[in-house]
């Protein structure tokens, strides 16, 4: 009985350990020479959801940080994204964003590109990109 307490205050408290991991604070990042200087979440999750071609938007592989993005700013999930943009390929509409693995490479494509639109991890901003928007 004793055995099984503790087992169960060990997982209770693993998970307690890992859960920050995945409430990374996330920012959009645009280069630093693009003129957008804010942005509310609506607006972002335009470019994000193919509805604007203003900005390029660059992705995240799929992963924690992605579904939270989703789920904070589009209010959907990867599934539901992964719907739309499939439409608006296979119709002509539009080309599906470029998917990087890490932040570090996002950031670093979307230093490169004036148009390009982007979230990362706030602990990965530097002065290559400037942020537009903190995701709450």
């Amino acid at each position: 009985m004793k055995t099984a307490i503790a087992k169960l205050l060990l997982a209770a408290g693993l998970g307690m350990c890992v859960a920050p991991l995945f409430a990374a604070e996330i920012v959009v990042i645009v280069n630093p020479k693009n003129p957008a200087t804010r942005m509310f979440s609506e607006q972002a999750g335009q470019f994000f959801l193919g509805k604007s071609s203003l900005f390029t938007p660059i992705e995240h592989n799929d992963g924690p940080l992605r579904n939270e993005f989703y789920k904070k700013v589009l209010d959907k999930d990867s599934t539901q994204v992964k719907a739309i943009w499939s439409k608006l390929v296979f119709t002509g509409k539009a080309t599906a964003p470029k998917e990087y693995a890490s932040s570090a490479e996002v950031k670093k494509a979307v230093a490169a590109d004036v148009s390009a639109i982007g979230y990362i991890e706030k602990s990965q901003v530097d002065d290559s990109v400037k942020v537009i928007l903190t995701v709450q």
